[in-house]
């Protein structure tokens, strides 16, 4: 009876080696590469790894049933799976495990790339809070009519609404202590039929980005009678 050979250990550790320092050599950066074509090459170079990733597993997954109908068959004539066959098992349990941590890691770097983000695009609108102010407190005061000066601010306010920021605290609006700061407790008169703590004086605008609070609008404000 012919007896089949499987590939020797050396050539397996070999073919595996290779494969695996193929797909963890990065690629040199362009030394004059501006910032946007480093992320263009970064994120090239992590769809090429993940593309390789993908296909080493798709291979791993072929070779997995090959050694399932192989250890079937050695079972079944009552034959010891042949070493090269256990070698080659425990290959591709390393190679899942290295295929797992690589889906993790990428979900981290992800993850921190956007809170990265958010916490940069965060710190310059509250770096820009109080020009915000000025503007607005000229603005209630009529020096912001017209001229460069105001055509200036409509351009700065216009710019960061494409961030998300958006000011917000108005009179009459029921107190809510997760977007307002409530500064002081007056007697006032409010509409009949009000039956929550209300803001009858904005004394400074709050802002958000999006639906992050980013200053509370301090508010003074009244309790129904």
């Amino acid at each position: 009876m012919t007896e089949n050979v499987d590939p020797r250990p050396e050539q397996a550790e070999e073919v595996v080696g290779a494969e695996a320092a193929e797909a963890s050599a990065p690629a040199a950066p362009a030394g004059g590469a501006s910032g946007s074509a480093g992320q263009e090459s970064l994120e090239s170079f992590e769809q090429e790894l993940e593309d390789e990733q993908d296909a080493v597993a798709h291979q791993a997954h072929h070779a997995q049933q090959a050694q399932q109908v192989q250890q079937g068959e050695a079972t079944a004539q009552g034959e010891q799976p042949h070493p090269d066959t256990t070698l080659a098992a425990e290959r591709l349990l390393d190679l899942q495990r290295l295929q797992a941590e690589y889906v993790n890691y990428k979900r981290r770097v992800d993850r921190d790339r956007a809170m990265v983000q958010e916490r940069a695009v965060r710190d310059v609108l509250e770096t820009l809070l109080p020009v915000l102010d000025d503007i607005h407190a000229a603005r209630e005061h009529g020096d912001l009519q017209s001229g460069p000066f105001a055509s200036i601010a409509d351009k700065l306010e216009q710019t960061l609404t494409r961030f998300g920021l958006t000011r917000f605290g108005d009179v009459g609006e029921p107190f809510d202590p997760m977007r307002h700061e409530a500064l002081m407790h007056t007697q006032a008169e409010l509409p009949e039929g009000t039956t929550d703590t209300t803001v009858v004086t904005v004394l400074q605008p709050g802002y958000r980005a999006g639906e992050q609070v980013i200053r509370p609008a301090r508010v003074a404000v009244a309790d129904p009678q």
